[in-house]
């Protein structure tokens, strides 16, 4: 403060006492406050015209449909607050999540998901554990560590369940990109890799819209993070490969100790009745590709060369479909089993 301020604050508290060092503004109307009439025409538009839209969509069709423009925060705290057109999001009641029964029959839905954790404790990177949980009576189904949560792990992992257990006639997971496709412009017809894997199994996937819908297996990744970490140690357990070994024994163990039995005895899982050579193609990575008229193609920055046989001229500008197998061989299909194999030419 200047001198002469404090010449002025002085003599008031001399005249006044304590009180005189009050702001003389103190309980006054602002000078640049809006005019009440402004405030009484802007409410009733809302009242008439926008009584169930935001503070910020609302101030936006002020501006562009009655040309008034206002200040967002004096829009929402003081006018809608306090007129009851808004309530601020830390006063409205929570969500209530209710409990989802358990379906009826063992096999008839699986909740899936990916937890990432310290499963090693530090004796190796961390990693992602891939849970299979059954709905109707809690059993883990199967459980595989991979070093992330990709399709190609899924693969891997809904291959050793059909393998071991046959198909479900569903699948239960969030909305992770390797089950949902969140782009609307996506040139994958809304199917992901992993969707398209269990549409040619015929098994039905359900993505969930809330971590809450699937609480099952998020409260199976919470007691296995705690359980799972533990006996690992108590094994000497120190990498993915180990762990992946040992699996099968704890799964076991777990079942026995926490799952119950389905309210139906029925067993909704189907035979897999697809060929060793038909998994093969299914759980494979499918990317359609332009056979040109030198019998090439373009596929993950390498082109491929077709053998210029006689029976193979009529693939040219031809549509194939190559398949890309997680044990790393790549084969090319066109038709129905018409197998074409392939070597590669050059990096693109």
């Amino acid at each position: 403060m200047s001198c002469r301020q404090v010449s002025r604050l002085v003599k008031r508290f001399t005249q006044f006492g304590a009180s005189g060092l009050l702001s003389q503004q103190r309980g006054v109307p602002s000078n640049h406050r809006y005019d009440d009439n402004l405030r009484l025409r802007i409410l009733n538009l809302i009242h008439e015209y926008y009584s169930d839209f935001g503070p910020t969509l609302a101030r936006e069709k002020l501006i562009e449909r009655h040309g008034i423009k206002i200040g967002l925060e004096t829009l929402r705290q003081q006018w809608m607050i306090a007129d009851g057109f808004w309530v601020p999001h830390f006063k409205r009641k929570p969500r209530v999540y209710q409990s989802r029964h358990r379906r009826d029959c063992y096999g008839e839905l699986i909740q899936i998901d990916g937890s990432h954790h310290d499963w090693f404790e530090g004796r190796s990177d961390k990693c992602c554990l891939l849970v299979f949980i059954d709905d109707a009576t809690g059993k883990l189904m199967n459980l595989r560590f991979s070093e992330t949560e990709s399709a190609f792990d899924y693969m891997v992992a809904t291959r050793e369940y059909v393998e071991h257990h046959g198909k479900p006639t569903a699948f239960y997971s969030d909305r992770h990109a390797v089950f949902h496709v969140s782009k609307r412009d996506a040139k994958t017809n809304r199917v992901t890799q992993f969707g398209r894997v269990l549409h040619d199994l015929n098994i039905e996937l359900i993505c969930a819209n809330s971590s809450q819908a699937k609480g099952r297996v998020e409260r199976a990744n919470k007691t296995l993070q705690d359980r799972l970490v533990k006996e690992m140690r108590l094994q000497h357990i120190d990498n993915i490969e180990q762990a992946n070994a040992w699996l099968p024994d704890f799964i076991t163990d777990f079942n026995q100790r926490f799952a119950k039995a389905a309210q139906y005895p029925k067993d909704m899982h189907r035979p897999l009745r697809e060929s060793t050579d038909e998994l093969h193609d299914i759980f494979a990575w499918q990317e359609p590709r332009k056979v040109s008229k030198s019998l090439t193609f373009q596929y993950d920055k390498v082109i491929y060369l077709i053998d210029p046989t006689e029976e193979n001229q009529w693939l040219v500008h031809q549509v194939v479909k190559v398949l890309d197998r997680p044990d790393g061989t790549i084969a090319i299909q066109y038709g129905h089993r018409n197998w074409f194999f392939f070597r590669c030419l050059k990096n693109a």
